[in-house]
């Protein structure tokens, strides 16, 4: 081909054809870059698949000891119909007994949460009795008011005797992991999460199958009835309102090695039990364990999608859509 230029002329050069470059072995360098970015693709996946598996896993972990924290606050309000507003700062006193147990004895975090167990259960009996049972019959505002005052008379006797600096716990347990397969989890919250289901599986069997038991539910159902049977009413409540505590109390020290010590993290496990009781239910057993499980995954879904920041943001989205679409939660019942 020619075409006519000024000076006279001139000739135009064909386009070479395209041809594949071959290495020494023969092999074709395109498709050696394209298998290398599909392994790379399908590594980024694997990647991204066990970041979501390791942040539910961690969720549903944590979600059981907030299964426990709400169970406790459930049981004092499904038998006697009051609501522990000091409820948080039971937490943080399991959170001290782990922190001081530790550091003292140096035991294992689930002997901790055996003398968190006693300690509060003892708290949660004698404060029944010397002060809550004054108020059970009295009206609602009544209630809010002493349990309000009693959260500020726990959240100014912690102040007071440790001061507002956070306390770490000194467990070997916040520095270990445990690989399964995908997975990469802490053997604190792996430890915490059994310690609190046995927990909850243990205290369900009790309730359902003792005598004890028994005598709970029917002073749950009908006060009045139980007494005219022969139920001693008053050592039903004190027995109960003991047995929240120490679920709060053990709560807060299977996770001190999570948490550190201080006396302002009380208000934010109080609104946290109040979430978690809402979402499951008030009143209802399973309600509060999932609702445990949904606000530990919402948690971690929160603070991976946004900021870790956000995680204590979205389970009151989600409470707010809960209340919308089902105000008695996921197992509530119509009439509380």
């Amino acid at each position: 081909m020619f075409r006519r230029a000024k000076g006279g002329l001139k000739h135009r050069r064909r386009q070479a054809p395209l041809r594949f470059r071959y290495s020494q072995d023969g092999t074709d360098q395109h498709a050696r870059k394209t298998k290398t970015f599909h392994r790379a693709s399908i590594s980024g996946r694997s990647l991204m698949l066990s970041l979501w598996l390791n942040v539910i896993a961690g969720g549903v972990l944590i979600g059981l000891v907030y299964g426990l924290v709400a169970l406790g606050l459930t049981i004092i309000f499904g038998v006697m119909r009051v609501v522990n507003f000091a409820h948080g700062e039971m937490v943080v006193f399991g959170i001290y007994i782990g922190y001081w147990t530790v550091r003292i004895w140096d035991v294992p975090i689930f002997l901790a949460a055996a003398v968190a167990a006693v300690v509060m259960f003892v708290f949660g009996y004698l404060l029944e009795t010397l002060v809550v049972k004054r108020f059970v019959n009295r009206p609602h505002h009544y209630q809010f008011i002493v349990f309000i005052g009693l959260s500020l008379l726990f959240s100014g006797v912690l102040l007071m005797s440790f001061g507002p600096d956070p306390r770490p716990t000194a467990s070997q347990l916040s520095f270990q992991t445990v690989s399964v397969g995908p997975l990469t989890l802490d053997w604190a919250r792996i430890q915490a999460a059994a310690t609190a289901g046995l927990l909850i599986a243990a205290l369900g069997a009790y309730l359902k199958y003792s005598a004890f038991g028994r005598s709970l539910r029917g002073a749950a159902n009908n006060r009045l009835g139980g007494l005219v049977v022969g139920l001693n009413i008053p050592r039903v409540y004190a027995v109960t309102f003991g047995i929240g505590a120490a679920c709060a109390g053990v709560a807060g020290a299977l996770i001190s090695p999570l948490f550190e010590a201080q006396p302002y993290l009380a208000v934010d496990f109080t609104l946290l039990a109040f979430v978690t009781v809402i979402v499951g239910g008030l009143g209802s057993f399973g309600g509060a364990l999932l609702g445990g499980l949904t606000i530990g995954v919402a948690e971690a879904i929160a603070a991976l999608m946004f900021t870790p920041s956000m995680k204590t943001a979205l389970p009151y989205a989600l409470l707010i859509i809960i209340l919308i679409l089902r105000p008695r939660g996921f197992f509530g019942a119509k009439d509380i």
